[in-house]
């Protein structure tokens, strides 16, 4: 029988700390092939020689198509997404997923199809809802999933919504979790369960990188009436059990909460466009009635007067938009923190 020698951990804002303070703890005598997603910049990331220094395993960025290493951690490199398939890294640079590459969700789909039940997914700190479907794939093809205890986490949206849509085997403070991990790695693993085939299509896309099927994402969803916030494209809605997910054609994906947070900023984004506009459309007025004045044109006048303060009005509502958005905003937040 196989052992459970495979842990896959996904973190996003305050992950770095976390992940530091974990592998710190972690028991000498315990070794797994670990892949680790950590939402980081694009350019540059030095979380290989971080999680080195903290002394459990060395870790290192992955090129694409090199063998895994046994005993190492794997980390996604910036702006990429890190997949495994038959023993071999893969390192793609495709369509976002929840806003991120890396990716949480990727990573531990392709780990579950790979690895089965020899796999353990655990979600760290963040916010929003990566790693949701990932770790849902992790456990229906047999694989243990963790998450850090919401009250601990630094950031709880991330193991929040996990356990919201997955049955985990575990929740627990980020210093219980070494202990934890130490005596459920490398035990018996249990018989391979089959893969089921959504799980199989849906790992399928980010591997194509550029070139995503749309027949496979058409294959795992339904066609929507909503479009996609990155691309524009029609998205497709995924019933994963409770969990309704999205994804487009050519490979953006989506949570609820990713996708609600991304119509949000679109939202807002129109909302300053139109603020602009009509402060620009009150100066002009403004400029035309004074010159209506200048000429002796008072008729003229007050309709580019009147024109203006329909414009200033226009503006002022949206700044009360705008305040109400913010205030609406953190009020979410602070009533997320406190659920």
């Amino acid at each position: 029988m196989d052992k459970r020698d495979i842990l896959a951990i996904g973190a996003s804002a305050g992950g770095i700390t976390a992940l530091r303070r974990l592998f710190a703890a972690m028991p000498r005598d315990v070794t797994a092939t670990v892949f680790v997603v950590q939402h980081i910049g694009a350019t540059h990331s030095v979380l290989p020689v971080l999680l080195s220094r903290a002394g459990w395993l060395p870790a290192f960025h992955p090129e694409d198509g090199e063998p895994v290493r046994e005993g190492w951690i794997h980390v996604a490199p910036p702006d990429h997404h890190l997949l495994v398939k038959d023993g071999c890294a893969l390192v793609r640079r495709g369509a976002r997923e929840n806003r991120c590459r890396p990716a949480i969700d990727p990573l531990f789909r392709s780990v579950a199809v790979a690895y089965g039940v020899r796999a353990v997914g655990l979600i760290l700190t963040g916010t929003l809802d990566d790693g949701t479907a990932g770790l849902r794939a992790v456990k229906r093809c047999g694989g243990l999933t963790l998450v850090q205890d919401p009250d601990d986490a630094e950031w709880p949206d991330m193991p929040r919504n996990a356990m919201r849509h997955v049955s985990v085997d575990a929740c627990a403070p980020l210093s219980d979790l070494p202990a934890l991990l130490g005596r459920l790695l490398n035990e018996p693993s249990g018989p391979p369960m089959p893969v089921p085939d959504d799980i199989a299509m849906e790992a399928r896309v980010p591997e194509n990188e550029f070139d995503a099927a749309p027949e496979l994402t058409a294959a795992v969803g339904k066609p929507s009436t909503l479009s996609c916030p990155d691309c524009g494209g029609n998205l497709v809605e995924i019933e994963d059990g409770a969990l309704l997910r999205f994804r487009c054609k050519v490979g953006h994906a989506y949570g609820p909460a990713t996708l609600a947070e991304s119509h949000r900023e679109s939202i807002e984004q129109a909302i300053w466009v139109a603020l602009r506009t009509h402060q620009d459309r009150a100066i002009m007025f403004r400029r035309l009635a004074e010159r209506a004045r200048e000429h002796g044109h008072p008729t003229v006048e007050a309709n580019w007067t009147r024109s203006a303060q329909e414009a200033e009005r226009t503006v002022a509502m949206l700044k009360e938009v705008l305040s109400k958005q913010g205030q609406e905003l953190a009020g979410s937040l602070a009533g997320e923190g406190e659920d």
